[in-house]
């Protein structure tokens, strides 16, 4: 059957749903959980999946902070990196790339080094969301540094409109910022700090306190 890709779902901004165009390969073995004994993990990759395993009475649980320390550390879930984690965790890479594709923040394909989710919804919206993504699209351009896609909600709209930067929230963000931002985040600056919400101040005295 051949697909007409006019028809194909397309998020806002353009991009088609990711992997409308994939295959399935019916010449591959079955999946297995890869054999710690012969499945290389760095040591360091292992431990951190684990501590979040140990979060969890199932380590099947965790299966999204491995994929999170994965992505981290290799820029995208990687195939090599899927399969270490999976070693872990004890599943198949099946396993894990069937929940790595449904989460939009979980890059399954290789990305630029810093996202930036744009808000949409209706408040960020009525504040100009639209123009602030588009602005973030032209300015990027194709620099393959940056990743910028439009998002359902953030839910932060008392900031809005506002992104999601490198996991960081910032706003209000306006669209004459926006070339600011960008070059903070190519020079490996932090982006508009005075806006990032972490760094809001609190009525609670022990917000920035740790544990006891």
């Amino acid at each position: 059957m051949t697909i007409d890709p006019s028809t194909v779902a397309r998020y806002f901004g353009g991009s088609r749903i990711p992997g409308w165009d994939d295959a399935a390969d019916l010449e591959k073995d079955p999946a297995v959980i890869p054999d710690p004994a012969t499945t290389p993990v760095p040591e360091d990759l292992r431990a951190e999946i684990e501590a979040e395993m140990a979060k969890y009475p199932e380590p099947k649980a965790a299966t999204i902070a491995a994929l999170k320390i994965v992505q981290r550390r290799y820029g995208w879930c990687s195939p090599e990196g899927v399969i270490q984690a999976a070693c872990v965790l004890q599943q198949t890479p099946g396993d894990l790339v069937g929940v790595g594709s449904f989460y939009d923040m979980l890059n399954m394909r290789p990305a630029g080094r810093n996202s930036i989710y744009v808000c949409t919804n209706i408040s960020c919206s009525l504040n100009g969301a639209h123009e602030l993504f588009a602005a973030f699209q032209e300015q990027a351009g194709e620099d393959p540094d940056f990743q910028v896609k439009s998002f359902e909600c953030l839910g932060a709209c008392d900031i809005a409109p506002m992104a999601s930067v490198n996991d960081q929230y910032v706003g209000p963000i306006g669209v004459d910022e926006v070339p600011t931002l960008l070059q903070q985040l190519r020079d490996g600056e932090e982006p508009l700090p005075d806006k990032q919400i972490a760094r809001r101040a609190s009525v609670d005295p022990n917000a920035r306190r740790g544990p006891a």
